[in-house]
């Protein structure tokens, strides 16, 4: 056959590497440029970034993959080759996938049984201004680490902190830095966490393997940050009051808070420790919440739906929210309140909608929002007081909703179109093209490690997707690393320090696009605060130049 002329397979341990001589570097990045210039478009002219529809960047990465076999056509990769590559993605994604779904169930129940209300409820009472900035960076990264969300953690425990904050006089920016260097932390560290499942299938190695390995760059980076913002905390002078008192009577109403709880997340750790497999883990963290739910929520379940067996089937497979009676505080406001908080351009008009609330509103903000409209001071300071109630629940809803394993289809959607494009480029021979190319700019060990890192932030800035950022370098790079003879925990943690944390600082990027806008603090406020989001990168550098914790594979 002719193809056998112009391809050559090398098989490592399963994978297929495939060379095509008639494919150069040229016709390797086709594919690629026009992926980027689809990405870019979609971010900078379409407005809501949903081209086309919701999953616009699954839909862009089969439009990439199409144009990948085209050249593949042309290049003389038969369809088979190419179908051939995509299968064996899609095998090796599997478990990943499985693992996936858990985390949709685990948010669910661990919401339904009270743990994550419970980790808010216990995280917010240990605030105090002379700590607030650690004990910020600690709160979020206990909630990202229970939630597996980043995004989560800044539009619930994070507006509020910021909010808090706000009022003890704290700069918004710092507040911003501490809560995204946490929710990061967490995010990383997370086995609930998209990317951090994400990272391991990418490169190779399991879950909790990653995890370990992870934390060598990712504990030190961690300390720092925390030793940074306890040396800001200690010179600024906090000049306001507030008090979470409304957030924790709120939480309290729904759900029976008891520390025993705790025992959840912790049986799930023991079993990480014990090197359990992440699937078995996983679903007896899925398993032990659902008990705990009928033990200590026996009368918040039964309300939900119209059994509590719907309430638990429910919160794992589909989409569970938790309704907040808001009745007394829209009472006490107006129609033309309420016409006028609508009409806000400002914020306040998402209040009533599933759009998030953006900004930080004090009580002196609010204020001024009715002054035009009342002139009994009283009368204001009343309607400030219920609307801060109103949004104070508006972020509450975030925390108490979850989308089970509902909620992780769009993950899963962007892997599965990812590895379809992944496997077309491998069919084609064009991932062996590009990663010849680099590999002879990057020569040695270091150079390797910070072409990926490069790769990682060149994603985040030009694709504007985290996910993107692992996905294609992941791919791009692991054969690279193999023969190097490096572990492949060495390419899934360059992923996450460089590709995860980096993202939230990039203004156009969908994770600092979210960020800013729901806290409420731009990306050139924060910047400089997010320490722990761009020490990231060079602390996996630092590693790689003095071969710190480099793992070597394993001989066959």
């Amino acid at each position: 056959m002719q193809e056998a002329d112009n391809h050559s397979e090398l098989k490592i341990d399963n994978q297929k590497i495939i060379e095509n001589k008639e494919l150069n570097i040229y016709e390797a990045l086709i594919p690629v440029v026009i992926l980027m210039g689809l990405l870019a478009y979609n971010i900078f002219f379409v407005e809501s970034q949903e081209w086309f529809g919701a999953y616009t960047n699954q839909i862009i990465l089969l439009i990439g993959g199409a144009i990948a076999a085209v050249v593949g056509l042309f290049n003389k990769t038969t369809i088979s080759t190419m179908l051939s590559e995509v299968w064996e993605n899609l095998r090796s994604v599997f478990v990943p996938i499985m693992i996936l779904f858990l985390v949709g169930a685990l948010a669910g129940t661990w919401l339904v049984s009270g743990v994550i209300p419970a980790m808010v409820y216990y995280g917010l009472q240990v605030l105090s201004p002379e700590i607030f900035l650690p004990a910020s960076v600690v709160i979020a990264a206990v909630i990202s680490i229970a939630t597996g969300s980043s995004w989560t953690t800044s539009a619930t425990v994070g507006i509020a902190l910021v909010g808090i904050g706000t009022a003890l006089g704290i700069n918004p920016g710092m507040i911003a830095g501490a809560v995204l260097s946490g929710a990061y932390f967490g995010d990383k560290m997370s086995p609930l966490s998209d990317t951090t499942n994400l990272a391991p299938a990418m490169a190779g190695t399991d879950l909790f393997t990653h995890i370990k390995y992870m934390s060598y760059t990712t504990v030190p980076t961690i300390i720092i940050t925390l030793i940074f913002f306890g040396i800001i905390s200690a010179s600024i002078e906090p000049n306001g009051s507030s008090d979470t008192v409304f957030i924790l009577e709120t939480i309290d109403k729904y759900f029976n808070i008891t520390p025993w709880l705790f025992l959840v997340p912790i049986g799930v750790v023991v079993l990480i420790l014990l090197k359990t497999k992440p699937l078995i883990a996983l679903t007896s963290g899925v398993v032990l919440a659902i008990v705990f739910a009928f033990v200590f929520q026996t009368e918040l379940i039964s309300t939900i739906t119209e059994t509590s067996t719907n309430t638990i089937v429910n919160s794992v497979l589909t989409d569970t929210n938790i309704k907040i009676d808001e009745k007394e505080y829209l009472d006490a406001l107006s129609n033309t309140d309420l016409e006028k908080i609508n009409n806000d351009e400002d914020g306040l008009e998402n209040l009533f909608s599933d759009d998030d609330l953006k900004g930080v509103y004090t009580i002196e903000s609010l204020k001024s929002f009715f002054l035009s409209d009342y002139k009994d001071e009283i009368i204001v300071q009343n309607k400030a007081e219920n609307l801060e109630k109103l949004i104070t629940i508006k972020r509450l809803k975030k925390l108490f909703s979850a989308g089970g394993m509902n909620g992780m289809l769009w993950t899963i959607y962007l892997i599965v179109c990812a590895m379809v494009f992944g496997g077309i480029m491998d069919g084609i021979g064009a991932l062996a093209r590009i990663t010849r190319a680099l590999l002879s700019v990057a020569s040695t060990v270091f150079g390797l490690f910070a072409s990926t890192v490069i790769s990682c932030l060149g994603l985040n800035t030009i694709a504007s997707d985290q996910y993107l950022a692992i996905v294609i370098p992941g791919k791009m790079f692991k054969q690279a690393f193999e023969d190097k003879g490096l572990a492949p925990e060495n390419l899934s943690r360059t992923l996450e320090d460089s590709g995860t944390v980096t993202s939230v600082l990039i203004p156009w990027n969908t994770c600092g696009a979210y960020q800013s806008g729901v806290l409420g603090v731009g990306v050139d406020e924060y910047f400089l605060y997010a320490i722990f989001n761009w020490l990231s990168p060079f602390t996996t550098l630092l590693f790689a130049a003095f071969r710190i914790k480099i793992k070597l594979a394993k001989s066959k």
